[in-house]
């Protein structure tokens, strides 16, 4: 089984750089895609409120047997609870959800910056108190600009451990990893792949085949070589297997700045802007 790197984050607690996310796996799938990959020797699960399969999450834990302080569990608070007595209901529906009296990271999932007044301070104070009652042992954010960290920073006491954002070949999002890396915040890369639209680019093809290895082992390991915490998705046992299958090789430093060339700045992004994201759901 392969031995995933751990990285030290800045509270003292410690993240598996690879982990298994779970966005749009429908909710009754969740369990058996989450067993599959605890299995292969995955101990680390992204989840989230708004992806409605955090008790999916809970139970492929418990059908795999394996501890529950083996496993680093991530989750996030959904956008329509960023007041903060809608967020101390919200993470208690999280813990419920999973059946677990903890979480090791909760991120606010957006900042959300045209709503709630710009307040995006009160929900980040909130997450505070979960992180000072034992309740989420790490806290941090995500999808959050360089201009929003540094209003947390001004405002608040607490540095976010992670900022999960969107980053993959075609969007490095380089002033956001900088400023994270000047300031003690880890990138965890959404998207990983762009949804597998960097999969047929001929840099990377090139590469992967000259590695013996697939275009999407080429990308996910790019990441892992820059730092960045990775979960990729799937449902396929085989290919959650292949995206675990990364620490048997290494790129080349020019491959990996080859790589990191095919850079489109922001119209590579296929996510939102974080700048005028507003989504609520029903």
């Amino acid at each position: 089984m392969s031995t995933v790197p751990t990285i030290d984050l800045n509270d003292g607690n410690r993240i598996p750089q690879l982990g298994f996310g779970v966005f749009q796996i429908p909710p009754d799938d969740t369990a058996d895609a989450v067993k599959t990959a605890l299995d292969i020797g995955y101990r680390h699960i992204d989840t989230a409120e708004m992806y409605q399969n955090e008790k999916g999450v809970g139970d492929g834990i418990r059908h795999a047997g394996v501890d529950r302080s083996e496993v680093f569990v991530t989750s996030k608070l959904n956008n329509g609870f960023h007041k903060p007595d809608d967020a101390r209901r919200a993470f208690d529906d999280t813990l419920s959800a999973l059946g677990f009296d903890y979480v090791d990271l909760f991120l606010i999932h957006w900042p959300l910056p045209t709503l709630y007044g710009g307040d995006y301070v009160s929900t980040w104070k909130t997450l505070e108190e979960f992180k000072k009652d034992g309740r989420a042992r790490s806290i941090g954010v995500s999808n959050f600009q360089v201009e929003h960290l540094k209003r947390l920073a001004q405002e608040t006491e607490t540095v976010p451990a992670v900022n999960q954002i969107e980053v993959h070949p075609y969007f490095v999002n380089n002033e956001v990893r900088v400023y994270g890396q000047q300031h003690g915040i880890e990138t965890e890369a959404w998207s990983p792949i762009a949804q597998g639209k960097v999969l047929d680019d001929p840099v990377i093809t090139r590469i992967a085949e000259a590695a013996g290895k697939s275009p999407a082992q080429v990308v996910l390991r790019w990441h892992i070589q820059r730092g960045d915490i990775v979960f990729p998705k799937s449902v396929t046992p085989q290919r959650i297997k292949d995206n675990f299958a990364l620490f048997d090789f290494e790129l080349g430093q020019d491959d990996v700045e080859a790589i990191t060339t095919l850079d489109q700045g922001d119209s590579g992004r296929i996510g939102p802007n974080p700048d005028t994201f507003d989504y609520v759901p029903d």
